[in-house]
Order: structure tokens, then C-alpha cells, then sequence
């Protein structure tokens, strides 16, 4: 609203005094966080950051372009915002030298900080549990790749587990049971990020770089999956118990 973006603006180092036009006229004028941090870029900043897969992808906000200092669509997150050749940071020191690096790392920090004050951010049990769909397509995973590792055993016990090169039969069943067990995590957890949306806290924390991954989130979301300790599965090696003593 109006208000908020008068108070975030009184953050912004170096400010002009104009604000920019709203993003959205009806029902009530508003300004997007795009316009918002754009006020602190310098307008020597122009950059452009592809997606992985080499697309161009602004209609799903993926990817990264900043055209004179006005970000046009993407995220800034530690990838192009931190100490990062080729990153934000890193083009104002060149074009601004270390004067307008800095003002540009307070007026992020202080515009940011300012919005976390009003708004929050916090990660709860709400941001892990997928839909009803999302956990049957899990299940399915699952029930497969146990069906899998049940064939892999009845093979091995009928000696019919033909070694790989350089494994005897025993390592041979490890490894395509190792395997089966983390293509269950890999499917189950590609599953559930599919599902949860962009506003979806513990996604905002993974794609910015700030903490975790993607493998945490299908961890919480999905399944833990197999433990691998030093390439291999836990063995048994205590009776009753798998570790000598827990922490």
C-alpha cells in the first residue's frame, strides 16, 4: 500500500523523494517488492542471469534480469546478491568502486530488515504436509521401490544376482539396494515440490540460498530415505540396536 511503501522508502539510502507509478491501479494502488528493491540498485546495474535448463521463464518468475538497476523479474537470492563474481555486489564495486558497493549492501539490508520487521517470516508445521494427492503419489513411490529391493533380495538369496565389475555379490546387492532406496527419496521428493506453491515458506528459504536445499524440504515433506554412513547402509552391527549410543 501506499503507507507501507512511503515507510520502506524512508529506509532507502540516497532517495529522491519520488515514488515510483503502483504496479496494480484497482482496487487500491500497490507496489510489488520488485519495485521496491529496485530503488536501491544502482542504475549501473544492468544484469541478466538464465535458468538452468537455458530458458527464459519471467511468467514463472525463474531466472534473473535487471535492466538499469530496475529489476524486471526474478528472485535475488545468494547466488547473484552475494560475494559472487558477476553478481550485484560485485558490478556496482566495478562500475561504482567501493563507495557505491556498500551503499548498495546498507540499503538492501536496511530495506529488508525494515520488511521483516513488518511482515515476518517463520516456518511451521503448515509449510510441511502435502495434499491428500501429493502423499497417495508418494506412497506409490514407495510401495515401488520396496518391491524392488524385495526382488533384488529373492534374487540375491536364490543366487541368481549377477556380480559388477569389480564387486562381489554381496557389494552388488548394496549398491542396487543403496539405489533403489534413493531413487524412492529422489521421486517422492520431486513429487512434493511440484505441489507446494512459491509461498510456501520453506520453499522461499531454499530457492533464496538463505537455508536448506531441496533435499530437506522432500526430508520433511516425503521421507527421510535411506542413511548411507561411509558409502554404505548402516550395518548391524550391535545387538538390539544399530549405533552404539545416540546424541
Amino acid at each position: 500500500t501506499k503507507e507501507q511503501i512511503m515507510n520502506c522508502m524512508l529506509w532507502v539510502p540516497n532517495w529522491d523523494g519520488v515514488i515510483p507509478q503502483p504496479a496494480i491501479y484497482k482496487p487500491r494502488p500497490r507496489w510489488t517488492g520488485k519495485q521496491l528493491i529496485s530503488m536501491v540498485i544502482p542504475k549501473e546495474v544492468s544484469l541478466f542471469n538464465g535458468t538452468d535448463s537455458g530458458e527464459n521463464a519471467p511468467l514463472k518468475d525463474e531466472g534473473l534480469l535487471i535492466q538499469a538497476g530496475q529489476l524486471m523479474y526474478g528472485l535475488l537470492t545468494k547466488k547473484n546478491i552475494g560475494a559472487a563474481a558477476g553478481g550485484i555486489v560485485h558490478i556496482s564495486y566495478n562500475e561504482l568502486g567501493p563507495e557505491g558497493a556498500m551503499a548498495f549492501l546498507n540499503g538492501v539490508q536496511q530495506v529488508v530488515t525494515y520488511w521483516l520487521l513488518n511482515n515476518g517470516h517463520s516456518i511451521g508445521i503448515g509449510d510441511t504436509i502435502p495434499d491428500a494427492a501429493t502423499i497417495a503419489k508418494v506412497q506409490v513411490h514407495i510401495d515401488e521401490e520396496k518391491a524392488e529391493v524385495a526382488r533384488l533380495t529373492a534374487m540375491a538369496t536364490a543366487n541368481e544376482l549377477e556380480a559388477l565389475p569389480g564387486m562381489n555379490v554381496r557389494a552388488t546387492f548394496e549398491n542396487k539396494v543403496s539405489m533403489a532406496l534413493n531413487q524412492a527419496r529422489d521421486k517422492a521428493g520431486t513429487t512434493t515440490q511440484k505441489s507446494l506453491k512459491d509461498s510456501n515458506n520453506a520453499v522461499t528459504m531454499a530457492s533464496s540460498g538463505s537455508k536448506g536445499s531441496s533435499i530437506n524440504i522432500s526430508q520433511m515433506t516425503a521421507l527421510v530415505g535411506q542413511q548411507i554412513v561411509e558409502g554404505k547402509r548402516i550395518p548391524f552391527g550391535f545387538k538390539y540396536r544399530t549405533l552404539p549410543h545416540f546424541t
